[in-house]
């Protein structure tokens, strides 16, 4: 039997995520972090989370959330997750926990279901072969996991696969290969340096420029609480950024994104930003790094060179219903 959700099964969803989920790299869930990545979240939705149920037993979760002031939010229903026990793991199962989560998608008028990385609800993973270092989100479905075959069988299609890259940061160092290429942009006027509004200016027409609205909010409330941003400059104007400079509670470095506009390329600023914002990282203690990427973004390259190595894989999946 798959019921809406109610809150008495808290408490049996946790217990069955931290037997299951925990399988396919997912952090182990407490009340406190249910509370905080479910519960309290505002996209939370009862109508769109799920437990399937079996002689009285919790034997399944699913969760999906809905927002017109997301990206996509106007079409696309986010699956968040979708986890069965392992007595209850079949195909039919999978399909009845999926067919609940769509259908409820098409009863809030959306036309199509996305996993991927725009999702609020942020589920937070291992990184494989360290400490329990982890990283703040899952992009996508584990392309090593039982629901990624699943979701294909049923027509879902891979849109793209996100990288997961990780680096320690001890003993991390700014190679002279870059410190000759920021030698070199300095000599035709570039500059790349934590942000200071006393002297550079134009950060919101360099994200307007980016057109990336998750960049345009976090970036630009970050310059305006005045937290710490790794820029790049012509003449003390923002023309990229990497960021922000955030340790979190768990040693990790936050990283929002990098980018340069298009008309300032080709003079290795990217490299340098990243570069710089490792060592900003490890100015404030800062013990490793997290990030993901696209499999065939240029940028995995600069990742690559700073000596970021690929720990996992994600699949961004969409599958659109029939009208």
């Amino acid at each position: 039997m798959i019921v809406s959700w109610d809150d008495a099964y808290t408490q049996s969803v946790i217990d069955l995520w931290n037997e299951e989920a925990v399988k396919d790299g997912y952090k182990e869930l407490s009340p406190a972090s249910f509370e905080a990545i479910f519960l309290s979240n505002p996209y939370f939705d009862r109508s769109k989370t799920f437990v399937f149920v079996v002689s009285d037993q919790v034997q399944g979760f699913a969760c999906g959330c809905t927002g017109a002031d997301l990206p996509l939010g106007d079409v696309a229903g986010y699956i968040t997750c979708l986890v069965l026990s392992s007595e209850s793991r079949s195909n039919e199962n999978y399909r009845r926990m999926l067919d609940a989560l769509e259908m409820s998608f098409q009863n809030a008028g959306k036309k199509q279901a996305d996993i991927l990385f725009f999702n609020p609800m942020l589920l937070p993973w291992y990184i494989p072969d360290t400490p329990k270092h982890e990283h703040n989100n899952a992009p996508g479905v584990p392309v090593d996991s039982r629901l990624y075959d699943f979701l294909l069988a049923e027509g879902y299609t891979e849109r793209a696969k996100q990288c997961a890259m990780y680096l320690n940061l001890t003993g991390f160092t700014i190679p002279q290969e870059i410190r000759a290429k920021e030698d070199k942009a300095a000599a035709q006027g570039y500059k790349v340096e934590l942000f200071d509004p006393e002297r550079h200016f134009g950060v919101k027409e360099m994200l307007n420029g980016f057109n990336n609205l998750l960049w345009q909010k976090e970036i630009g409330q970050c310059v305006a609480d005045s937290v710490p941003v790794v820029i790049a400059a012509y003449k003390d104007q923002v023309i990229g950024f990497a960021g922000p400079v955030i340790r979190q509670t768990n040693g990790r470095g936050y990283f929002a994104g990098i980018g340069v506009l298009p008309e300032h390329e080709g003079h290795g600023l990217g490299s340098i930003l990243f570069f710089k914002l490792c060592e900003a990282f490890q100015a404030i203690e800062t013990d490793y790094m997290s990030l993901y990427t696209g499999s065939t973004n240029p940028a995995i390259r600069i990742y690559e060179k700073a000596g970021f190595k690929t720990v996992k894989q994600f699949s961004v999946m969409r599958r659109e219903f029939v009208q």
